[in-house]
């Protein structure tokens, strides 16, 4: 049984609508509504009411299914932004090259915003709960992808410049 459904079971056993359960735990009925449709998960401080309100524990709202169907969520989230940024760098590279050898300067844009895309998208590209857990480490991460766009930009310019 998914989260969703435990916290839907749970609540209509208590006769609650989602906005009388909402309001007990301070959020709106959106939010959970998006619970019971596993597309989102509530705060830990937010599950703790939930345990205290339905007298249940927190293991039995959370099982390793819920947190393991998240986590494959997250990294497929993440293959799919990592797959778009390996577009947009190819899409830069080939704007640059194009623009450099045709002397056309509407190429530069495109590799321009390319590369602008390509930054986003790979800030993008790790797992939420990877991004979390290396909080520590975020700083080489970051200088990485800097560099790489440091590199993508010098090709810009320079096609620019000898346009």
């Amino acid at each position: 049984m998914t989260f969703g459904e435990k916290i839907k079971k749970l609540r209509t056993e208590n006769n609650l609508t989602q906005e009388q359960l909402a309001e007990k735990l301070y959020v709106t009925r959106t939010a959970v509504s998006k619970w019971e449709t596993d597309r989102g998960l509530p705060a830990i401080d937010t599950l703790k009411e939930i345990a205290e309100l339905f007298n249940v524990s927190l293991d039995s709202l959370i099982s390793d299914d819920d947190v393991k169907s998240k986590k494959l969520a997250d990294e497929k989230r993440a293959r799919i932004f990592y797959i778009v940024a390996i577009a947009f760098l190819a899409l830069t590279v080939g704007f640059t090259l194009t623009a450099y050898f045709t002397s056309n300067k509407y190429f530069a844009i495109g590799s321009c915003l390319a590369t602008a895309a390509y930054v986003v998208f790979a800030l993008l590209s790790r797992p939420k709960y990877k991004r979390m857990a290396a909080k520590k480490v975020i700083l080489p991460y970051i200088i990485s992808r800097l560099v790489i766009l440091a590199a993508v930009t010098g090709a810009i310019i320079y096609a620019l410049v000898t346009l």
